[in-house]
């Protein structure tokens, strides 16, 4: 890691044996940094950095990249974005160059934002269409209420057509700052090179103060029941507060999670799915911020089978807070917490992606090995401390999305 004077970090990763170089520049500034009227806006520039700069134009990027055969993409989530390319290592420096050319020069132009509005709307419905990517939105939006964590990262048909020029610009000065930015890169390459590449291209950006990080979020266990008569399923989420990310028991969360609903030997899996029937998907996951979490399970139902399937998600709540995981399977959550893992870390661009995020959450970097005893450390006796700190009746959140017909829930409903 090398640390420029005006705070850019770079950070890298050598995989001698391969012939491909990922790098991504990091930005810490995701979707809760907005304000109300801003919503949507860090995803917008998103797509406005492939525009078109003062040296390149939107076609020029593309083809540059083609040329190469290389492979350039984006993100944005609620607190990070990223700019990232994937090139043969014979090709880092002109990669490099079109990566860094967008996300410092773009031009922003009027007619541009006019188009990329249109493309976003249609975005946004093509998301609205779809009831899980949906009942996640209603699910947040209740949860984390009032907060921009609870906002959209799409935003808003009514932000989206308001956003202009300069409202854009200064956003993007105020969160593209040395200090906030990281870049990061794993495959065939020596840090040396990468360290002369970034400070070519970022070693003029003046240092600024970062933006404030903004409130913490409160959580709020609230039931949303929404009709959508289109829909021939019931689609359910249901969540409870976790740990944020950094947090010291973070692993005992995970293995919970592993054992609950993350994957096809879970026990949600297994009970609502394979011995009643009653799902096709249904599993749970874990939401993690720097200061606050959410575990939520997700499952697509009939109405007639709603009632069942809470109860089904409660019983094994209950059964996770009174009784020890057993030995075997927590083996068996531990392998394929640990599977899922190492084979996550196979690909140049994961190891990237790794090396920012162990960076923007930690400050530092933990081995495979660090992580796989942290695994293994784990007992059933923490499994079940986490339960009883997360399953409370009072801390529960739904949200049921569907063709309700009169379907009725209530709090006293969600004993666990």
């Amino acid at each position: 890691m090398t640390r420029l004077p005006n705070g850019v970090r770079v950070i890298t990763e050598r995989m001698p044996h391969v012939r491909s170089v990922s790098v991504g520049v990091w930005v810490a500034s995701g979707s809760r940094r907005e304000r109300g009227e801003e919503n949507g806006i860090t995803h917008f520039i998103e797509h406005m950095l492939f525009k078109g700069t003062h040296r390149r134009s939107a076609e020029d990027i593309a083809r540059e990249v083609d040329s190469i055969g290389g492979n350039l993409d984006a993100f944005t989530s609620k607190e990070i974005v990223c700019f990232n390319i994937k090139v043969l290592d014979e090709h880092l420096a002109k990669g490099f160059d079109v990566l860094a050319d967008l996300v410092l020069h773009p031009v922003f132009r009027e007619e541009d934002i006019a188009k990329e509005k249109g493309v976003i709307l249609e975005e946004l419905k093509m998301e609205e269409d779809s009831p899980d990517y949906l009942v996640h939105e209603i699910f947040c939006a209740n949860f984390w209420k009032d907060h921009p964590l609870g906002k959209p990262i799409l935003g808003s048909r009514d932000t989206i057509r308001r956003f202009e020029r300069p409202k854009i610009e200064e956003f993007y000065r105020a969160c593209y700052v040395p200090g906030d930015m990281v870049v990061t890169a794993a495959g065939n390459l020596t840090h040396d090179v990468l360290v002369r590449l970034v400070e070519r291209h970022f070693l003029r950006l003046t240092p600024r103060e970062t933006p404030p990080p903004g409130p913490r979020p409160s959580t709020h266990a609230r039931i949303a029941l929404r009709n959508k008569k289109s829909l021939e399923q019931v689609h359910l989420c249901l969540g409870v507060p976790s740990y944020p990310l950094p947090h010291e028991e973070r692993f005992a969360c995970y293995i919970l999670n592993t054992v609950l609903g993350g994957g096809m030997s879970s026990r949600l899996f297994q009970n609502i799915r394979e011995r009643q029937g009653l799902a096709y998907a249904v599993f749970s996951e874990l939401n993690p911020y720097r200061d606050t979490g959410c575990l939520a399970v997700y499952a697509g139902t009939s109405l007639e089978s709603t009632p069942k399937v809470v109860s089904s998600i409660l019983r094994e709540f209950r059964c996770l807070k009174t009784d020890p995981v057993p030995d075997e399977e927590l083996r068996r959550a531990k392998d394929h917490l640990k599977g899922s893992l190492m084979l996550s870390l196979e690909s140049t661009a994961s190891r990237m992606s790794n090396l920012a995020r162990q960076e923007l959450y930690f400050g530092r970097f933990f081995t495979l090995d660090e992580l796989i005893d942290s695994i293994e450390a784990v007992r059933p006796e923490d499994i079940q401390r986490v339960a009883n700190e997360f399953f409370d009746q009072r801390q529960i959140a739904l949200t049921v999305l569907g063709n309700l017909e009169g379907f009725k829930l209530t709090r006293d409903d969600l004993v666990c």
